[in-house]
């Protein structure tokens, strides 16, 4: 592990050294080399189609497809999702029992098999809060005030539209990710798209285009994990350190970067598992103190919570002082980061579900929709109610200077700042508390997103210590430029590869979700059998 972690050193060292020497500071010159090729992938994916983006209509579209076809699974289903993941159904499995252990992110996963069978690796609730630790994190924090700031409080109705319909989309996505899982002699369990695409289509005669389209999505999930899943996380975790310990310093947010990428770097690269362990149990229950908190503030403002509610349903169509201009703009920034936040859509989630300990794909499918709800639904919900409580006295303008930074006391504050700030008002030290639960989120969803890179990567370039150590360092990199560069460069980027991921999976979804209601069917019958 040393000698991994030392050529990362030798490779960010000497910007450091050069930072020092130069006029600009590193975190400018990092900004400036990595804005253009923001843009660049800004402007290929997010291509309009009469002046809305595609990926969007996509997304959006198929979710409604699935939500109808399915017959509103996200409502119907909801309950027979919550008992799978309590083990209420598990008797239909066989009688094998779920691994005790919990899935580690660091791409070493074989040590939790106790039953090498094809039957999986990880219980039900152990894929859904592998899965959830991905989704739930700074989209929560950073993305929601992002769109509140940009499009004002009616961003979060749309956000919610988006999310109960991403339920749907999960559901298929997650079913098929077990359904055409690939699991070695030793059983380990390799999934997600990039096998359901390839087996799914090629069952259909269209082995090639399956062949490319799951190259493009492994490609584009590597990005994600380069992007969303690491640099967006870094970058909000540094605005808070920052404004946290005042730090003004042209080269800090590259220095907080290597410290970052370090702590990261030790997890994934050396395979600690007893750290994975322990953020396992930290990150849940900072997850749970961030909730309790967004009800304090929210139920000491009760009277306010019917305005809040009030303003979200009619801005929602009737925006005043937005930045992003009129109805469509306003459902467009509520999606986009709905959809950043719970990554419906994206096909990244199924890659940790694909490893579930069952026999009926489905019943992963239905425990898979549930997060979208605890991600988008709730967590974004609350956080969002608390931001417009905060502005009801005009704390700062909807709109701010459209890049999704506002103005406050005269200072200008952007994504995680914002909540801070909302925090603080009613909180004392909840700077401290927020600033922590940040970097635990960002922290958590670099690990979990570094397992779905690695995978895509593995996928691509074989199974190897020396492809998986490539990876490894080239994700530690990008900690550091996450955390040096603009947070409108990195969020365009981030944006872009994720979104990126939609089309290919796409088409996996389109070609296989007939699969998907006959493996409903087939679990649904299983557990009539046993009521029976």
């Amino acid at each position: 592990m040393k000698k991994y972690l030392l050529s990362l050193f030798t490779l960010i060292l000497p910007l450091l050294t050069y930072a020092q020497e130069a006029e600009k500071g590193l975190d400018q010159r990092i900004d400036e080399a990595f804005q253009p090729v923001s843009d660049f992938f800004s402007k290929v994916i997010f291509f309009e189609i009469m002046g809305t983006p595609f990926v969007l209509i996509l997304l959006v579209g198929s979710a409604a497809f699935f939500t109808i076809y399915f017959g509103f699974p996200n409502i119907r289903y909801f309950g027979k999702a919550i008992n799978t993941v309590r083990g209420k159904y598990d008797e239909i499995e066989g009688g094998h029992e779920a691994a005790e252990t919990s899935m580690t992110i660091d791409g070493d996963i074989r040590d939790t098999i106790r039953d090498e069978s094809q039957e999986g690796e990880v219980s039900h609730f152990q894929a859904l809060a592998t899965a959830v630790s991905g989704t739930v994190g700074n989209g929560n924090i950073a993305g929601v005030a992002l769109a509140i700031a940009l499009g004002g409080p009616g961003a979060t109705f749309w956000m919610i539209i988006c999310g109960l319909l991403g339920m749907s989309t999960k559901f298929v996505e997650c079913t098929l990710g077990v359904q055409y899982r690939d699991v070695d002699e030793e059983g380990t369990v390799y999934g997600g798209p990039m096998y359901y695409i390839t087996r799914g289509l090629k069952e259909r005669g269209f082995a090639t285009l399956g062949k490319v389209a799951a190259v493009f999505f492994a490609i584009f999930c590597i990005g994600g994990s380069f992007g969303g899943g690491n640099a967006a996380q870094s970058n909000q975790a540094t605005v808070v350190l920052k404004e946290l310990m005042g730090l003004e310093s042209a080269s800090a947010g590259a220095i907080i970067g290597l410290i970052m990428a370090i702590v990261v770097g030790i997890i994934i690269i050396g395979g600690i598992k007893r750290i994975a362990s322990v953020t396992e149990k930290v990150v849940p229950f900072m997850a749970v103190l961030y909730i309790v908190a967004c009800l304090y503030i929210i139920l000491s403002n009760f009277s306010a919570i019917d305005d809040a509610f009030g303003l979200i349903f009619a801005e929602a169509f009737n925006p005043k002082a937005i930045g992003v201009g009129g109805v469509i703009g306003v459902l467009l920034v509520g999606f986009q980061r709905a959809a950043f936040s719970n990554e419906a859509g994206a096909g990244s989630a199924s890659i940790a579900h694909s490893a579930v300990k069952t026999k009926y794909s489905a019943s992963e499918g239905l425990v898979a929709l549930l997060e979208p709800f605890i991600d988008t639904v709730v967590i974004c919900t609350m956080t969002a109610l608390v931001i417009i409580i905060f502005n009801t006295g005009g704390v700062f303008e909807y709109g701010g200077d459209g890049t999704g930074g506002v103005l406050i006391d005269g200072m200008r504050y952007e994504g995680a700042g914002i909540t801070s700030k909302a925090f603080a008002e009613y909180i004392p030290y909840s700077n401290v508390f927020l600033t922590i639960a940040v970097v635990l989120f960002a922290v958590s969803t670099m690990i979990s997103w570094s397992y779905y890179g690695l995978q895509s990567w593995k996928f691509l370039f074989g199974r190897g210590k020396t492809a998986d150590m490539t990876y490894k360092i080239l994700f530690c990199v990008f900690v550091i430029i996450g955390a040096a560069a603009s947070m409108g460069s990195i969020w365009a980027f981030s944006d872009a590869m994720i979104f990126a991921m939609v089309f290919p999976n796409m088409i996996g979804l389109y070609f296989l979700f007939p699969v998907v209601k006959k493996q409903l069917r087939r679990y649904l019958d299983a557990i009539k059998a046993v009521k029976a």
